[in-house]
């Protein structure tokens, strides 16, 4: 992992930490005066629906990347072959 200058972290690859199959199964702890579990399980589905839509762009993203980082080494590639000194002078 890198480190942007203001010391976050950059993050590359796929994102890590929740998943949506933890958020669809998280418990919560049982409180004397809880919340209503129906819209704590909508809620969790929401959420989890939402990091799959997530992971998926990153994922794309990713390849997309890769696939432009390709195409950019074989252009630099083929430039370079192609490309002679500016001029045989002294100067």
């Amino acid at each position: 992992m890198t480190l942007y200058r203001s010391g976050r972290p950059h993050l590359s690859g796929p994102p890590a930490g929740m998943t949506a199959h933890e958020v669809r199964t998280h418990a919560f702890d049982p409180h004397r005066r809880g919340v209503d579990p129906d819209q704590v399980r909508e809620f969790q589905a929401r959420v989890a629906d939402e990091l799959t839509e997530l992971h998926r762009q990153v994922r794309l993203l990713a390849q997309e990347n890769d696939r432009l980082k390709r195409a950019l080494r074989d252009w630099q590639a083929m430039h370079a072959r192609e490309c002679r000194p500016p001029n045989d002078g002294h100067w």
